[in-house]
């Protein structure tokens, strides 16, 4: 089942000791890139939600954002004397090295991670609520990503079936063309008054034809494009697949185009690379 790399979740929870609202966004990304923004009280979890993200996603830049607002009723301020110490020593070595330096206000200081410390809340039950809020929200994200990668499947399947249908016409009209080459060639010979010699001349439209001749190219075409439909079934992480298959088919596209004759068949390779181009932009955010 194709998954699209691009996602927005946000869940909340609210409790009598206050309030946690969660957001996850993803977006298109090689490998998976989380990133965490998590309040100061509650930072410990951020590896357990590494975890889990590595083990229900494969790829994509995913930014967690977390907001925990403390009801006041139940909670009380403390300052941590041993960590506003250590920053005072520490503002003291800036200010011998850097005494022109501006240094912070009380309300900056009490701003700064692990001063200011919260009592009276129930830390255990808090974290207990914040892992089931990130599965939720979790949760919520990946059936985004399934809904957005069905859109792609179909938008590509579309373009699948366009490409099908211009190699079904250069392939119907491949004996057209041949003829008209061997035409023009007679054509050109005759104007030149060239006394026509038919070996030679059966020779050069031979020639010609091995060229022109695009056979494989089609038949590599049709299975580069029946390989992307199967992968589009298949389960699990597919874009990578499918960025390599977009890579074929383009190879195809150009030889078809290089090997073209006619305004017919440069036409349908112009029109081939479009459409590859196409489904190569909507690729780049499936998973």
């Amino acid at each position: 089942m194709v998954h699209s790399m691009t996602a927005f979740a946000r869940q909340q929870h609210d409790a009598d000791w206050g309030t946690l609202q969660l957001e996850l966004r993803s977006v298109n990304q090689r490998y998976l890139e989380p990133h965490f923004r998590l309040p100061e009280a509650l930072r410990e979890l951020e590896s357990s939600f590494r975890e889990t993200l590595r083990n229900r996603l494969h790829r994509g830049k995913v930014e967690c954002t977390l907001r925990f607002e403390a009801s006041e009723a139940n909670q009380t301020l403390s300052v941590n004397q041993e960590r506003l110490a250590a920053l005072s020593f520490a503002l003291d070595e800036v200010r011998r090295t850097l005494p022109d330096a501006p240094m912070p206000n009380a309300l900056a200081l009490l701003d700064h991670p692990g001063v200011l410390q919260s009592s009276g809340l129930d830390m255990d039950a808090i974290k207990q609520a914040t892992t089931t809020l990130f599965d939720q929200a979790l949760s919520d994200l990946i059936e985004g990503r399934q809904r957005e990668g069905e859109k792609l499947k179909s938008l590509i399947e579309e373009r699948l079936a366009s490409i099908s249908e211009l190699v079904a016409e250069v392939r119907a009209r491949m004996p057209e063309i041949l003829q008209r080459q061997r035409t023009q060639l007679e054509e050109k010979l005759a104007d030149l008054s060239a006394e026509l010699d038919p070996q030679r001349l059966e020779a050069e439209v031979v020639l010609m034809a091995h060229k022109a001749d695009v056979a494989e190219e089609l038949d590599r075409l049709d299975t580069h494009v029946t390989e992307v439909a199967r992968q589009l079934k298949q389960k699990g992480p597919v874009g990578r697949r499918l960025d390599f298959l977009m890579q074929e088919l383009n190879r195809e596209a150009n030889t078809l185009s290089s090997k073209s004759v006619v305004a017919d068949t440069t036409r349908c390779a112009v029109e081939l690379k479009v459409l590859i181009e196409q489904m190569r932009e909507q690729i780049q955010n499936i998973e």
